[in-house]
């Protein structure tokens, strides 16, 4: 097995590349995706194997017994180890179970007697796309270099779902191009040795939620501690977010407990309200060799900042470019301090606490426990009685959920209720989106009913996983945004193993009205100061929110005035234009122009950068 470079590649963070089969016709289409700076893994026949682009730290690679394995993230495994591991493989589908005893963020790409099996991450943080290109099946971590290399256009259907608010799952998982197949996280992409065959084999399932706190609380110190090292064991220096929350505030503790030197990058809040900082500036004082940088509040970029710019590559529609800018705006200046890699505390939220939805399955196998909690739960969130009496009265099935959505698609959204103990939040159109993609979108939805199943039986499990990866997969594409800005970005809570710690909590004490994300806070004990701890609540940025609506309503007007979806008959330019010019319209806070937004940006760049879609 050798490497075959044609330059020096990218840099660190920006990983992607496509895998092909140990055969000649595979060879030939493997020499369409060689661009200058590409690099190619072979096959120990010496035909192309991994094309693509990837930074020496982001590969280990092992070859024994005519298996060969290619790990390709953040993965601290030793290259020996991995060799003997290798040299045991009897079958692609052992892959699986390696890849489930190892800690950090990485594909998993493996080949053994023709065959070739490629997977991402659980999470959903790392994909895999795959596609017939003549006559051959192609494997990629990105969408776009697949309908690049086929001249695809996107599907108009799939630009009406992506209007919807929210895509509920399965929708948001599928690709953007006809005759491009999405790998599900949970699945692996096995191409047998014909080059055509192809099938999908399930490699993760999430752990039942039966563990008690106490006892899963040290495992949970371990996992994320075990993803801060992954990135921080090398030494340098590394940046962390500082907001003073309990995620950021537990991945600076951890990083600082690392061989590398840790800056701490604190935004304050434009809000008087806003008490981030003085929850950043009390852990500070217990981290006295951490240079901490606090930005000025009056120069962070507001929500909108910046739509009418944004060249980055993506292979779908994200809601993440409202916020770019702000992601973006302190990587510079930390990357000036010698940082080497950003640490942040995303995904904390989504796996430190969970859905209340698992109190639809705990009032029936739980009634008195239930209600208790369900009484705080009302009064914390204001959900009437006889709302929450209908949601949990709900027995749907999954799939008649989505058909019943799919008939319900105007009007206004639905009671926190309803979203908070059922299934997920029922999806909405809005006025400016017309009745030909209604219909689409319609469409989408009752196929999807039709043969879709939840993400595990109980509705607060298949909450929590959905809302994972909904959040990874905006995370994903502001990961390639700040390798492209030039600092690399980590997100250590969304490593699966810190998922699956998380996960095995029992719901009642991972989700109460007493208690702030009460997982984390017996994890982080002994890590934590107790005083950092006591934090219960956080920054909602919504001043940051509505004076973005206000002082960027020219480039929301610019962007209607020749919208790509209005071309395309999908959203009527003139009810989004007018609706620009009255930013403080009713409705607009609750984010309902994210979704529209996000697809109007990624056409816009699309068609801008059609001539350099990464080719692998």
């Amino acid at each position: 097995m050798t490497e075959l470079h044609e330059s020096a590649g990218t840099g660190p963070g920006d990983a992607h590349f496509a895998v092909f089969t140990d055969r000649a016709d595979a060879t030939a289409v493997a020499r369409s995706f060689a661009r200058p700076g590409s690099r190619t893994l072979a096959h120990a026949s010496g035909r192309p194997w991994l094309v693509g682009h990837w930074h020496d730290d982001e590969i280990i690679t092992a070859h024994a017994g005519g298996a060969s394995v290619a790990v390709v993230g953040c993965c601290p495994v030793d290259a020996d180890e991995l060799r003997r591991r290798v040299a045991r493989l009897g079958d692609l589908t052992e892959l699986g179970a390696l890849a489930r005893s190892l800690p950090g963020s990485f594909h998993l790409v493996g080949a053994l007697e023709g065959r070739i099996r490629v997977q991402g991450t659980a999470s959903g943080l790392r994909l895999v796309y795959h596609a017939e290109i003549e006559g051959v099946r192609v494997a990629t971590t990105r969408a776009d270099t697949l309908a690049s290399a086929l001249d695809l256009e996107p599907d108009a259907q799939e630009l009406a779902v992506r209007l919807l608010w929210p895509a509920p799952y399965p929708l948001f998982e599928t690709s953007m191009w006809p005759g491009i197949t999405a790998v599900p996280p949970q699945d692996a992409v096995i191409v047998a040795a014909d080059g055509r065959s192809v099938r999908h084999a399930r490699w993760w399932t999430p752990p039942e939620p039966v563990r008690p706190l106490s006892e899963a609380a040290p495992l949970i110190r371990t996992a994320l501690q075990e993803a801060v090292d992954a990135r921080t064991r090398q030494g340098g220096v590394v940046s962390c977010d500082l907001s003073g929350g309990l995620d950021s505030t537990s991945v600076c503790f951890l990083a600082d407990r690392s061989p590398a030197r840790v800056v701490a990058s604190t935004w304050p809040g434009r809000d008087p309200a806003d008490t981030d900082l003085h929850w950043a500036e009390r852990a500070v004082r217990h981290l006295p060799d951490v240079e901490h940088v606090i930005w000025d509040a009056d120069a962070s970029p507001l929500v909108y900042e910046d739509l009418l710019t944004i060249d980055d590559l993506l292979d779908e529609p994200t809601i993440g470019v409202m916020d770019r800018s702000r992601v973006l705006r302190h990587l510079p200046g930390l990357a000036a301090r010698g940082s080497r890699l950003h640490l942040t505390g995303i995904g904390g939220d989504h796996v430190a606490w969970c859905s209340e939805a698992y109190y639809h399955r705990l009032l029936r196998t739980r009634p008195l426990f239930a209600l208790r909690q369900l009484r705080g739960f009302r009064a914390l969130w204001q959900w009437p009685l006889g709302g929450t009496v209908r949601a949990l009265a709900d027995s749907r099935p999954y799939g008649k959920w989505l058909a019943d959505a799919a008939g319900r698609l105007r009007g206004p959204l639905p009671p926190s209720v309803a979203t908070g103990l059922g299934w997920g939040m029922a999806p909405r159109l809005f006025d400016w989106v017309t009745p030909e993609a209604e219909g689409m979108a319609r469409r989408a939805l009752l196929d999807a009913a039709a043969t879709a199943s939840p993400l595990h039986p109980d509705r607060g499990l298949h909450a929590d996983l959905e809302q994972i990866r909904s959040c990874a997969r905006v995370i994903r594409q502001w990961d390639r945004m700040a390798a492209r800005a030039g600092l690399p970005m980590a997100s250590p809570f969304l490593d699966d193993r810190v998922i699956e710690a998380c996960l095995a909590v029992r719901p009642g004490e991972r989700v109460t009205p007493w208690r702030y994300k009460p997982v984390l806070g017996a994890a982080m004990r002994g890590v934590v100061p107790e005083d950092c701890l006591r934090r219960a609540n956080k920054a909602t940025a919504s001043m940051d929110a509505s004076n973005g609506l206000r002082e960027h309503r020219a480039d929301l007007l610019a962007l209607w005035e020749d919208s790509r979806l209005a071309e395309l008959g999908l959203v009527d330019g003139a009810k989004l234009r007018r609706l620009a010019l009255r930013p403080a319209s009713r409705g607009l806070s609750e984010a309902i122009l994210y979704s529209t937004i996000a697809t109007e940006v990624w056409l816009r760049g699309l068609g801008r950068n059609r001539a350099r879609v990464p080719q692998t």
